[in-house]
């Protein structure tokens, strides 16, 4: 299958080579493909609604007058992000007969004026509450690799990342709390940002932590993530500046992000390394004890869990026995922080992010594997005295992100076919138009060394 990106797309379009109605109907075609995963990837499409859309931008574009030049490019949406005239029910059975919303969600709707066609919503971990992906209510999409076994797709953002790795849509749009868009990414071979917390507006898509909480793009390149989170915050183009590599320094850090790796990781990350190295990117090891701390932290479950308990607390006790029982677990472990627990959790993890931003001084960010392990096989994770190990290893290191409240985004450094891994660079918050310059050379180095 050949892998397409937005300016790809937009430029065929623009020259008359396809049309958006040739480019749904193929998105569609693989959804509804028997032999493929498109019935445990979507929840739900809308392809009558999908064609129409097409044809309209066709028309407008015809005229001259499409709303941007990735109108007519086909799209899924994660099941948490409001649609209008949708129910979102957040990959769940309890709010699957909740009444349809009225209004998008803010990033829905700038993507709508910008002229994208929405083919339908992605599965997900039930309300977005797991790193590994699986769904027993709608069954678990397989990871892109090793489809004869059944390896998971990572979550929550799972459906996104298959869709966009499978043909099926040419973005998908996920959330991203404690590693969601990233680990799916690396668990298909496909690029995952997670942006500066407030970055992309957040009303209308359902909650799991206020602090933590972010809205990113899954697609097939980071030029592909930078065009969409432009419009998504709407204060700039999305175009790229090129970096020397010769001008790149970067950390790797020595606690907690390098432990317990999977040798094919191992093996995959020094290759990168040694790689960006050869173009001249320069490295230097950061130590970072401080990051120990985080397991006794979470203890608990930690911030997320607090305040997804607060989300869920009128919901579990009228519909708790129909939550997944392990994201039930998960949530109501809230109930175990205290208040005076929580602000002091608050206090370290604000005294963290400020040695975090000393330790950048500097380097252009942080590199680490995005993922210490390669993806599990289903059946091992729906085990439930395995499902808390291994969500853990999956979220261990793109957690990093998120609790140090930077932006971060997640780049293959294996080639598609291969067992998937990816490399993860990180950024102080608000610099997410230097991680994406800085992302898109170390991309640029690695696809010619993997191809």
């Amino acid at each position: 299958m050949i892998v397409e990106t937005l300016e790809g797309l937009a430029s065929q379009l623009q020259n008359g080579k396809t049309t958006s109605r040739d480019l749904t109907e193929a998105c569609l075609a693989r959804i509804e493909d028997d032999a493929g995963e498109g019935a445990r990837v979507f929840l739900s499409t809308d392809a009558e609604g999908a064609i129409a859309t097409a044809d309209f931008m066709d028309a407008r574009r015809r005229a001259g007058r499409a709303p941007s030049p990735y109108a007519g490019i086909p799209i899924s949406l994660k099941d948490l992000f409001d649609v209008a005239g949708e129910v979102t029910a957040a990959g769940s059975t309890i709010l699957r007969s909740s009444e349809p919303v009225t209004v998008d969600a803010t990033c829905v709707a700038r993507l709508r004026a910008a002229g994208f066609v929405f083919l339908g919503r992605t599965n997900m971990t039930e309300f977005a509450y797991s790193g590994v992906g699986i769904n027993p209510h709608y069954g678990t999409p397989k990871s892109v690799w090793d489809r004869a076994h059944g390896r998971i797709p990572g979550g929550s953002s799972s459906g996104a990342a298959v869709s966009v790795a499978d043909g099926m849509a040419y973005m998908g749009l996920g959330t991203d709390t404690g590693g969601s868009c990233r680990v799916p990414a690396a668990f298909n071979s496909i690029t995952g940002y997670k942006s500066s917390t407030g970055r992309v507006p957040r009303d209308g898509v359902f909650p799991l932590s206020d602090t933590l909480d972010t809205v990113g793009p899954l697609a097939n390149s980071v030029q592909c993530c930078s065009i969409i989170d432009a419009m998504m915050a709407g204060d700039r183009t999305g175009s790229l500046l090129a970096r020397d590599p010769a001008t790149l320094r970067f950390g790797i850090l020595q606690h907690v992000a390098m432990d317990a790796m999977d040798p094919e990781v191992a093996t995959a990350f020094d290759a990168a390394v040694k790689t960006l190295g050869r173009a001249g990117v320069v490295f230097s090891e950061v130590p970072f004890p401080d990051l120990t701390e985080l397991p006794s932290l979470n203890a608990k479950g930690g911030i997320s869990a607090a305040e997804a308990m607060d989300v869920h607390a009128d919901m579990l006790e009228r519909h708790g026995d129909e939550y997944h029982h392990m994201v039930r677990t998960r949530i109501m472990s809230g109930l175990n922080v205290t208040g005076p627990e929580l602000v002091a959790h608050y206090r370290r993890r604000k005294e963290m992010i400020a040695k975090f931003a000393r330790l950048c001084s500097g380097l252009d960010g942080f590199i680490l594997p995005t993922v210490p392990i390669l993806p599990p096989l289903i059946s091992e994770v729906e085990k439930d005295e395995r499902y808390g190990p291994l969500n853990f290893l999956c979220l261990r290191n793109t957690f990093l992100g998120n609790f140090l409240d930077s932006c971060a985004i997640s780049v293959p450094m294996t080639a598609r076919g291969e067992a998937p891994a990816g490399i993860m660079i990180m950024r102080l918050h608000g610099q997410d138009t230097e991680l994406f310059n800085t992302a898109a050379a170390v991309e640029a180095i690695l696809n010619k060394a993997l191809s």
